[in-house]
């Protein structure tokens, strides 16, 4: 591991961006801020005064690069800069792929620090691949029909409607998002990667943005009243290109908060607007089932 004994120079911050192999608008992604604040850092001189949320950003940052990373870097700075007291996402359209297994469209979240909850924490998150959509109806019934797993109790005769066939799947406790995750050799995302990909590195309050505006989600009072399906919000998509994460239906995580209940994110169409903020904080019971309630799944490799 690689770090620094003496606060960060303009050409350190340069030597890490030329390690890792960014252009300047990757690099500002990765970091969580914009590229007229690297540009800034990069022109600094012998040294910068980054404020402490990008400059935990700069040294995480650091931290983790690879060896051959680690020593690009070594070979761009000082010998004598090198030292063991610090530990060492572009917004471009990102990689999109059909999973092999339930064969949803699944999108790449890349590693680096995001701001996370009300208080807008850095949070490192390794990088995953997330759905795009929440699990609709059609989705599940395929699980169901591979697998013979109990179908949802609004599904008449065990099938979905058609008219629902691309709303989220609802009706399911925690136990039946795990156990079709596990199907489709997937998992549940924490509530940190969820949140990254619904709020993108430089912490939206939205995924659309800090604007407020109910007409971009399925929420109470400016929905329809039940579910929708899972691509109808265009406008309130994600820097990631995640649709509904906010409103439609609660979406269970892996994060469990205290013995057998779970975090749930981005509220529901019973839900006012102000719960839909990515940030904010609900729970369940594994067991709880409910006509707003769903998920989508996550994985770090799509070989598992």
């Amino acid at each position: 591991m690689v770090g620094l004994i003496r606060p960060w120079t303009g050409a350190e911050t340069r030597a890490l961006r030329d390690a890792r192999r960014m252009s300047l608008r990757q690099f500002a992604a990765h970091l969580g801020v914009n590229e007229r604040l690297v540009s800034k850092w990069e022109a600094g001189g012998d040294e910068i005064t980054p404020r402490p949320v990008n400059q935990e950003a700069l040294d995480t940052s650091l931290a983790r690069l690879t060896a051959d990373e680690s020593a690009r870097f070594t070979e761009l700075v000082p010998p004598e800069a090198i030292g063991n007291d610090r530990d060492i996402d572009a917004f471009s359209q990102p990689p999109r792929t059909r999973h092999p297994v339930d064969g949803k469209w699944i999108i790449w979240i890349p590693e680096g620090v995001y701001l996370s909850g009300p208080q807008d924490k850095p949070e490192w998150v390794p990088g995953f691949w997330i759905d795009t959509f929440p699990v609709t109806n059609r989705d599940y019934s395929r699980f169901v029909a591979a697998t013979g797993y109990t179908p949802p109790r609004h599904w008449p005769d065990g099938c979905p409607p058609p008219e629902i066939d691309e709303h989220p799947v609802v009706w399911v406790t925690h136990d039946d998002a795990t156990i079709y995750a596990q199907w489709a050799h997937k998992r549940l995302p924490d509530s940190l990667e969820w949140e990254k990909a619904a709020r993108g590195t430089r912490g939206n309050m939205y995924p659309w943005g800090n604007q407020a505006t109910p007409a971009k989600c399925n929420v109470r009072g400016s929905g329809p009243g039940k579910t929708t399906p899972v691509d109808n919000y265009k406008s309130g998509v994600s820097p990631f290109g995640a649709f509904d994460m906010c409103g439609n239906v609660w979406e269970w995580q892996a994060s469990e908060t205290t013995g057998g209940r779970y975090e749930l994110k981005g509220s529901a169409f019973t839900s006012p607007f102000d719960r839909a903020a990515p940030a904010a904080h609900n729970d369940a019971d594994h067991t709880m089932c409910d006509d707003d309630t769903g998920f989508r799944c996550a994985t770090f490799d799509l070989n598992e």
